[in-house]
C-alpha cells in the first residue's frame, strides 16, 4: 500500500500543534552505524527543537491546524515566512528520514523496487554510487533524495530545510547530512557515514511503499 505523502506527517499533529511522534526503532536499533549517544541528541534534541519552534512560530496564525505539507508548500520561498518553512521543513524533512532507516535494512532492494532503480540508473550499485555521491558532495547542511519525478527514479539534493515537496516531486528515500547527523560517530568522514547507512540501514521497503 502507498504511503499517503500528502498527510505523510499526520503522527505529528496533535490538534493546532505539532508533537513530536516516537521514532520507528529503538534508541540503540541502529547500532553501531548509528549510535544511541547521536539519536539522543539528533532526534531528543534537534527534531524536538523543530517541533517546539514551529509551534511557536504559527500560534494565533492561520498556520495553525495546517499539516506539515500544507505549511510547507504555502511558506516555500517566502522569505518573511521563512522561519516558519524551515522548522516546518525541518520536522517533515526528519520525520521522512527516521522512516528511511531500518535496523534491517541495506541489500538488495525488492523486485518492484530494483527494477525501476535498473531503469533509471542502470544497476543497484550504479544507483548506489550516484546517490552516495549525492550525500557526500552536498555543500555544506543539506540532503540527499531518491525521489519519483513523474514514471521515473532520479536523485537530487537539497540544501538545509529544503526537500523535493517544494518542487512537486515524490520523495522516496532520504539521507540526513546535516554534520548533527554523523559527527559524534563519524567525525569529518561523512562518506563513510553516507556508504554505511546505504550499505547497512537503508530501508528500502519504506522507498516501495512511497511509490506512486
Amino acid at each position: 500500500m502507498s504511503t499517503n505523502l500528502d498527510n505523510f506527517s499526520k503522527a505529528a499533529q496533535s490538534g493546532n500543534a505539532f508533537v513530536l511522534p516516537p521514532l520507528p526503532f529503538a534508541d540503540n536499533a541502529l547500532e553501531p552505524v548509528i549510535s544511541a549517544n547521536t539519536l539522543s541528541f539528533h532526534y531528543d534534541k534537534h527534531h524536538r527543537g523543530y517541533v517546539n519552534n514551529l509551534n511557536k512560530l504559527i500560534e494565533g496564525t492561520p498556520f495553525a491546524g495546517q499539516s506539515l505539507e500544507q505549511i510547507i508548500t504555502a511558506t516555500a520561498g517566502h522569505a518573511d515566512k521563512a522561519g516558519i518553512f524551515n522548522n516546518a521543513a525541518q520536522v517533515w524533512n526528519h520525520l521522512f528520514y527516521w522512516n528511511s532507516l531500518s535496523p534491517n535494512g541495506g541489500g538488495e532492494p525488492p523486485a518492484a523496487l530494483k527494477q525501476k532503480i535498473e531503469e533509471a540508473f542502470g544497476s543497484v550499485e550504479a544507483f548506489k554510487k550516484e546517490f552516495a555521491n549525492a550525500a557526500i558532495t552536498q555543500f555544506g547542511s543539506g540532503w540527499a533524495w531518491l525521489v519519483q519525478d513523474g514514471t521515473k527514479l532520479a536523485i537530487s539534493k537539497t540544501s538545509n530545510a529544503d526537500s523535493p515537496l517544494t518542487r512537486n516531486i515524490r520523495p522516496l528515500l532520504t539521507i540526513d547530512v546535516w554534520e548533527h547527523a554523523y559527527y559524534l560517530d563519524f567525525q569529518n568522514r561523512r562518506p563513510d557515514y553516507v556508504n554505511t547507512v546505504i550499505d547497512k540501514l537503508i530501508n528500502w521497503e519504506f522507498a516501495v511503499a512511497n511509490l506512486a
